[in-house]
């Protein structure tokens, strides 16, 4: 057993239909969860960093920008790939190859002599990023395949978790030594759950495949389009773009407003950047409403939130309080609501067999325009001010989603027609 559990080879039909005991598999997917902490750390982090680090080389603020956003490159590029490298190798596999690749190029940032070598190793994170994702997000929607966005919420909890832990440590990790002590120690806890991984987590968690065994005669497939590329999933990719981009230009310049423009000290600024984690704690209610409401209306009503949230982040009141309020607002709205729902969805909207690659296309699709994200908000600054930044791409880029959903017909998802049933 141990051999095949390192090993690249796809499970055979016991492994892939055997269930697992619920504390068994509820605390694998715990483990599972705490690697995308560690991921989500990584992530957050460097925004808060960025000052010190623009101090040091001199970076421009579209240098900077782009820094604070290029890993989702990687992500994206290696999306659509890994969803087919899933069909080909275990999740498991995957997911253990991806961790150690974004440890790796973490580990590596620290060493970094310029922009053009900080670049590369923040792009190729990303690609590590983006197989685990890809192998994380499919191994759980099926294995959790009757309350996938439950489970997916699950995961998003995880991810709340760590953007809220990565600022504020990281911060402090800073403090203590220098900017680059926070990478070294992101890389080596990454490294311990390649591990961790590779010793505990059973392929029989990972690799489940027979999930119409589960739902019986409740799951109906015959309505959702057989192709993976059909309207849902296209309308839904360009909903994910906007929401990549408004989210990401966020992300990538907040704590420096705050700093630069608002004149907020470090800590109150990595406090506020880490409030957007905390409130991306809400993937877990926001999975659960969306297994049980018109998810469309759910993501339409979360765009249209997320407007007036974005517009006053950069136009409205400019003390910590109300700043933290704003923050954690956008974090439950884009990476809760938002991030949850659309991944989900996409899923949805494919039949059971390609949910890998469904997967990959939505990390494609969140992530490839996102690298670019922090660079258009500082070019929208340089020409609109903060605030001009703020109102296009955080208020009125989001309502071409909302255009979208209107065309999506939720009646061809997956779960379509067992909620008919029920």
């Amino acid at each position: 057993m141990a051999s095949t559990e390192l090993s690249g080879r796809l499970p055979g039909p016991s492994e892939s239909t055997t269930r697992l005991t619920k504390i068994v598999a509820v605390t694998s997917l715990v483990v599972l969860a705490g690697s995308y902490v560690v991921n989500a750390m990584d992530r957050q982090v460097f925004s808060v960093l960025l000052p010190g680090i623009r101090g040091d080389y001199g970076f421009s603020l579209g240098q900077g920008g782009l820094l604070a956003t290029i890993f989702t490159l990687g992500i994206g590029v290696a999306g659509v790939p890994t969803g087919y490298l899933l069909d080909r190798l275990s999740r498991k596999t995957v997911m253990l190859i991806g961790i150690l690749i974004y440890s790796m190029f973490t580990i590596l940032t620290m060493a970094s002599t310029g922009f053009s070598d900080m670049v590369t190793y923040r792009a190729l994170s990303g690609v590590g990023e983006a197989m685990q994702n890809a192998a994380l997000f499919s191994a759980v929607g099926a294995y959790f395949f009757a309350n996938w966005a439950m489970a997916l919420g699950a995961l998003n909890f995880a991810y709340g978790l760590g953007g809220f832990l990565g600022p504020l440590l990281g911060a402090r990790l800073a403090g203590a030594g220098s900017w680059r002590t926070p990478f070294g120690v992101y890389g080596v806890i990454g490294l311990a759950f390649v591990l961790l991984i590779a010793v505990a987590i059973r392929k029989s968690f990972t690799e489940r495949q027979e999930v119409s065994d589960d739902l019986g005669s409740q799951l109906h497939v015959d309505h959702v389009p057989p192709r993976l590329y059909n309207r849902n999933i296209l309308l839904l990719g360009l909903t994910a773009v906007v929401v990549g981009v408004a989210m990401y230009g966020y992300i990538g310049l907040y704590p420096t407003f705050l700093m630069s423009h608002v004149g907020l000290p470090k800590d109150q600024a990595a406090l506020a950047a880490s409030m957007f984690g905390l409130g991306a704690l809400s993937g877990v209610p926001a999975g659960w409403l969306g297994d049980r409401l018109n998810q469309r209306t759910v993501m339409i009503v979360s765009l249209l939130a997320g407007s007036v949230v974005g517009y006053l982040l950069f136009n409205g009141p400019t003390t910590a309080g109300p700043q933290y309020v704003l923050s954690f607002a956008e974090g439950a709205i884009a990476s809760g609501f938002l991030f949850v729902n659309i991944y989900s969805a996409m899923q949805r909207a494919v039949r059971p067999k390609m949910i890998g690659r469904a997967s990959g296309v939505y990390v494609a699709s969140f992530y490839i325009p996102a690298a670019f994200a922090g660079y258009l908000f500082s070019a929208l600054v340089g020409a609109t001010g903060w605030g001009g930044a703020g109102l296009w791409q955080l208020t009125v880029l989001p309502l071409i989603g909302v255009v979208a959903l209107l065309f999506v017909d939720v009646r061809q998802f997956s779960t379509a027609a067992r909620h008919r049933r029920h």
